[in-house]
């Protein structure tokens, strides 16, 4: 039995983007419809086989799944007023949204087209997230707080880094798909100053381009590094890191949709995390949560009690573990 006893657990913080998705999938492959040499006149229409409008965004994303998990943690993001209710809907699953930010400019939305190799294309429209007010952590500056800084505005990702840096708060840097979008002083703050780092692999070698740093330098840098592979899995590593830890997928009983999975992942490793659990826990716990999204279209629309998430544990890793 895998239970671990901590009576002073740091409250998470989730600084990230609250949006409004558009997930759509067809059935065939880019590679198949995307010419090489034809790349710089590039027009490409196909078919979509769904279309979904659901509730998402990074840091919503995350906090949902914690909430699952029976974590409360605070959400710091921005909305439009056309997000009353999704609002509600966070309050009523146990995140703490009295830190968010409510703007007059229309919440943020992600437009993403996913083929049948779970490749995607996506198009965020920032709306809200870049009309964001005070996101400052100054009010957490004396507290037991481990903070999540993943993609909203630029900006305010900064500020939140060199907060984190003045008053030593821990901090995970989940840079995700803004690795091409804030500038390269940033992500070097960043990487210093992360205690925690997860991303996937291309978002990896994109880090390493931008910041001029080999993965290696990196991983010499970060006392923890996650770096998920998709359908291969994911690998743990990092300066505190003796030897890599390769994690395996969770087998989904169906594949409905990619989108959001690594943002459940995520939960599931910080919930491990935080409770100072091996990694390789952590790793296998993010695996179970991922698979959950995975299963169904739409970010929030999985479901699960701590008691299944137990038993999908065991079916797969044939261990036990204990949800508190």
């Amino acid at each position: 039995m895998l239970l671990f006893i901590h009576m002073s657990l740091p409250q998470i913080i989730i600084s990230g983007s609250i949006a409004i998705d558009r997930i759509m999938n067809f059935s065939g492959k880019y590679k198949d419809l995307i010419k090489p040499d034809k790349i710089h006149v590039l027009s490409l229409s196909f078919f979509l086989d769904k279309l979904s409008t659901n509730d998402g965004g990074v840091g919503a994303n995350i906090c949902y799944t914690l909430s699952l998990l029976g974590e409360k943690p605070i959400l710091l993001g921005s909305v439009g007023p056309d997000a009353d209710k999704y609002v509600e809907k966070l309050t009523e699953s146990g995140v703490n949204t009295d830190y968010i930010h409510h703007s007059d400019t229309p919440t943020a939305c992600f437009n993403v087209f996913t083929d049948s190799d779970d490749n995607q294309i996506g198009g965020f429209y920032p709306g809200a997230m870049f009309d964001c007010g005070d996101l400052s952590l100054t009010k957490w500056q004396n507290e037991n707080v481990f903070v999540v800084i993943s993609p909203h505005d630029p900006t305010a990702m900064r500020q939140q880094t060199d907060e984190c840096k003045k008053y030593k708060l821990r901090m995970f840097y989940d840079i995700g798909q803004q690795v091409v979008n804030v500038p390269h002083e940033d992500l070097i703050a960043g990487i210093e100053t992360a205690e925690l780092l997860i991303l996937n692999d291309y978002e990896f070698s994109v880090l390493s381009e931008r910041t001029g740093k080999t993965q290696q330098q990196i991983i010499d840098m970060i006392p923890v590094v996650v770096v998920t592979k998709g359908k291969k899995g994911s690998i743990i590593t990092g300066k505190n890191v003796k030897s890599e830890i390769q994690i395996p997928i969770a087998h989904p009983e169906t594949v409905a949709d990619p989108t959001g999975a690594g943002d459940a992942f995520r939960a599931g490793f910080l919930y491990g995390y935080i409770r100072n659990y091996d990694l390789e826990l952590c790793g296998k716990m993010g695996a179970i949560s991922s698979v959950y999204a995975v299963e169904t279209h739409g970010t929030q629309e999985f479901r699960f009690t701590k008691k299944q998430f137990e038993t999908r544990f065991s079916d797969n890793f044939h261990d036990k573990i204990k949800i508190n």
